[in-house]
């Protein structure tokens, strides 16, 4: 699954030759059908969570999943650009000032779907990267000057415990902050946490993808507690936007 999403010679064009003798190996299938069981059949309320730094990397993806879900988790540097675009002070926090417009479009049409957005309240945040650097929480709609939102505060990570709580189907996407900074990865752990709790009993289905979420899922060793972890990165991504993967595509 992970180069189902490249016209590779090895699948798209091998498969050509085979028109009547082909077909999915079981992880592909299972790739395929946990996603799909996310997307077509889950059993609500359904929950995406997606974080990550830039909106337009996800844009795509958010309008492919608002039919499907009832409840989206916006974290990571992503959710700056919805606050700048509401009006915020956020520093000097990750935001792409081009996409303020996009935001505002898509919470408005979360909306008119009925769809509950949830971006965090509080932020953990530093006036620089390094280990030294001087580290607060403040409101996500007020940090100051030369300083940047680099986690979720702890206000925030109740609410995203409350909602995660309330849903039964899961499909986890993007960091909630930035975890490679020791400092800065408990919002990540603690959602994973949460999603950990509320499959104690299996009653849930939770499906995480992307490369940086399953890197942080590998990093607490929690991969057998979530119903499905994708091995694909970009692949995974295109899928939950609604294209036809070549490489799905030369084995249909």
């Amino acid at each position: 699954f992970g180069t189902a999403h490249r016209a590779h010679a090895s699948t798209t064009v091998v498969a050509q030759f085979f028109p009547n003798a082909k077909c999915f190996g079981f992880l592909l299938a299972k790739e395929i059908e946990s996603i799909d069981k996310v997307m077509k059949s889950g059993k609500k309320p359904v929950l995406a969570i997606l974080g990550g730094a830039k909106v337009s990397s996800k844009i795509t993806i958010i309008d492919n999943i608002l039919d499907k879900i009832d409840h989206l988790i916006i974290g990571g540097g992503m959710s700056f650009t919805f606050i700048k675009a509401q009006g915020g002070q956020i520093g000097d926090s990750i935001c792409e000032e081009d996409k303020q417009d996009l935001a505002l479009q898509v919470l408005e049409l979360a909306a008119q779907k009925e769809v509950k957005v949830h971006l965090p309240v509080d932020v953990l945040a530093a006036d620089d990267f390094s280990p030294t650097a001087n580290i607060k929480v403040v409101d996500i709609h007020c940090i100051p000057k030369n300083w940047q939102g680099l986690d979720c505060g702890p206000k925030t990570k109740a609410v995203f415990h409350k909602v995660v709580q309330q849903c039964q189907t899961i499909l986890w996407n993007g960091p909630a902050g930035y975890f490679e900074n020791p400092n800065f990865a408990n919002g990540s752990f603690e959602i994973a946490e949460s999603i950990i709790k509320k499959n104690k009993d299996k009653s849930i289905f939770s499906v995480v993808g992307g490369g940086d979420t399953v890197a942080l899922i590998n990093q607490i060793n929690a991969i057998e507690y979530f119903s499905f972890v994708s091995t694909a990165g970009g692949a995974f991504l295109e899928y939950l936007e609604g294209r036809e993967l070549p490489g799905i595509k030369a084995l249909k």
